[in-house]
């Protein structure tokens, strides 16, 4: 499979894409992960990148296409790949289509996960986050064992920055200004397939039923 998922931040993209993978095989892209692991590594790419982000400033389409062409290549993507939250915006997505041309390969659809906003809200300000190594918890939902604590590694698990309330109505904002457009673009290339989030068997069923 080839597939990129559209949703809102907390929509469960990675949940989704965990259920895909086991499905087939494909491998999970993301873009955040790629650039986080970057800037980690030292690599000129990653030093590119923290210093438009120490700056205030996005990390630009053609450093992320230039990002996408390597990783798209590498061998793990030969079974399949499943693109978490990328593209965000429409030239992107038309970078991406170009992108997959030139490469002699196309998408077989562009899921978009279906969520009300209040779940969002709920769901994100109540999720809780490996310092270490990005395990993600819920208090509510999947509490660490002992409170603060992460079972896998035992470092600190914490509230991220962007998972406020404050800070995910700012996110769905951006969010809704750069998707609408996204969603058109998938419609009319005949690739877009909606569903509830809510119901991972309907998610499952939509894909095989698309495929």
């Amino acid at each position: 499979m080839k597939i990129t998922l559209l949703g809102p931040p907390g929509a469960g993209k990675g949940t989704v894409a965990k259920a895909l993978m086991a499905y087939d095989g494909s491998v999970q892209i993301s873009t955040g992960d790629i650039l986080r692991a970057a800037v980690a590594a030292g690599t000129e790419l990653g030093k590119q990148v923290e210093a438009r982000m120490a700056a205030g400033d996005l990390v630009t389409d053609e450093l992320i296409m230039s990002i996408m062409e390597q990783r798209l290549q590498e061998e793990d993507c030969q079974q399949g790949y499943l693109l978490d939250g990328f593209p965000r915006t429409l030239p992107q997505a038309q970078a991406l289509k170009a992108l997959l041309q030139k490469l002699g390969e196309k998408l077989d659809c562009a899921l978009e996960l279906d969520i009300p906003r209040d779940v969002i809200i709920d769901r994100l300000t109540t999720r809780r986050t490996c310092t270490n190594c990005g395990e993600i918890y819920n208090v509510k939902s999947k509490p660490p064992r002992v409170e603060g604590i992460c079972d896998v590694c035992g470092s600190e698990v914490v509230q991220r920055d962007d998972e406020t309330e404050e800070a995910i109505e700012h996110r769905l904002e951006v969010y809704n200004e750069q998707t609408a457009p996204l969603i058109d673009f998938y419609r009319d290339e005949d690739l877009l397939v909606s569903v509830p989030t809510s119901e991972m068997e309907a998610v499952m069923e939509a894909i095989k039923s698309r495929l």
